[in-house]
């Protein structure tokens, strides 16, 4: 990856319809991402599954669903969930006024099927994507419960588990609902790994989704996903407010060991940024604009830290042996991926920047404002 890079430099750039939060993903050379359209007929909102070529950005097409706008938080977008490919399928969830969905395309854009869950609650507005794991499809659908607008029920949370191929339900985990949480589940390869503020960090079984764990090591709103590595979960939490703070937790390899928290980072955690791994090196982007890296084989030890500036709410990625994060105005930095941040880069995007990056095959796809682009790295 280069360490800067101009407009000029894009191999394209396609116009989307609004800026949104959701990111791209990327499978047999098309690009799949959520957008937002109005219908002229009656100028209601219609949120959208599109799919660009991913070597020219020409839309091969477009798949409207009616959305009944709702509150959000102000960084929020209706568009606000990441859509998951596996075996020629795409598969997305959205939340609106109503209710939430999960939905099934096939690669031609033909509809597989759709799940109405229900209604869902939670003033922030929805925000959780499908994944897949040993070939189920999970989604989180953590509501809210407490805190409430005078206008909301309280929600019931769960983590549910769908067959990729019908959409059935094949189990359903019911969860502590206190305020939604929007990370991704992971796995250790033999559960899953979960977090939320009600019940902290947890295991489920992948078969069954019973609950083989939990430690409640959260206070706060949990929006970054959970990350393993090596035998460690590791989540944050935080608020608007501050008081973000990094958790490890020890995960138990058998049934009669118990979870225990091996460190924790107060000092500049993230809030909304998953942070990311190279080798024993983690580097976490704080939401106000710091940089850190620390050793998480070593206790959590601080390598460096360096001042950004400016808010964050991307995740970073890395690619190679460069870092990249991307704050809200659009403000991207490029540094080493390493135990130093010295030559680091930044430069302005030209746009506001709220959705983490997608690299693959020597490309990187950038939603900046209400424009795809895709920069040729190779």
């Amino acid at each position: 990856m280069p360490t800067t890079w101009s407009e000029e430099d894009y191999a394209w750039t396609t116009k989307l319809n609004a800026r949104h939060v959701g990111s791209p993903v990327v499978a047999d050379n098309q690009v799949f991402l959520l957008d937002t359209a109005t219908d002229p007929s009656d100028q209601s909102m219609k949120l959208d599954l599109v799919s660009l070529d991913a070597t020219t950005g020409e839309t091969l097409w477009r798949r409207s669903h009616a959305f009944a706008e709702r509150h959000r938080h102000s960084r929020n977008t209706a568009a606000s969930s990441t859509p998951v490919v596996h075996e020629g399928h795409v598969y997305f969830a959205y939340g609106d006024a109503n209710h939430a969905e999960l939905l099934a395309y096939d690669m031609m854009g033909e509809s597989v099927w759709s799940r109405d869950l229900g209604p869902w609650s939670g003033v922030h507005g929805f925000g959780s994507s499908p994944v897949v794991i040993d070939s189920k499809l999970l989604l989180f659908n953590d509501q809210q419960s407490t805190s409430l607008e005078s206008w909301q029920t309280p929600g019931k949370s769960s983590m549910l588990a769908f067959n990729l191929k019908t959409g059935e339900t094949i189990w359903e985990t019911p969860v502590t609902s206190t305020r939604p949480s929007y990370g991704v589940p992971t796995t250790d390869g033999q559960q899953l790994i979960c977090a939320s503020t009600g019940d902290g960090v947890f295991g489920l079984d992948p078969e069954t989704g019973k609950m083989q764990w939990s430690i409640k090591v959260f206070n706060k709103r949990c929006c970054s996903s959970p990350l393993v590595v090596g035998d460690l979960a590791i989540g944050t939490c935080g608020s608007g407010g501050g008081g973000n703070y990094l958790s490890a937790v020890r995960i138990p390899q058998s049934a009669s060991e118990k979870p225990s928290e091996a460190f924790r980072i107060k000092t500049s955690a993230p809030y909304v940024p998953t942070p990311a791994v190279k080798g024993n090196l983690m580097f976490l982007i704080s939401d106000t604009g710091i940089a850190t890296c620390i050793d998480w084989q070593n206790d959590g030890e601080k390598v460096w830290t360096k001042r950004l500036g400016g808010n964050f709410g991307a995740s970073p990625i890395i690619i190679g042996d460069q870092l990249l994060a991307i704050s809200l105005d659009g403000t991207a930095h490029v540094m080493p991926a390493s135990d130093s941040p010295t030559g680091a880069q930044k430069f302005d995007l030209g746009g506001p920047v709220g959705a983490t990056p997608a690299f693959t095959g020597g490309r990187l796809f950038l939603r900046i404002n209400d424009q795809l682009c895709c920069l040729e790295t190779k």
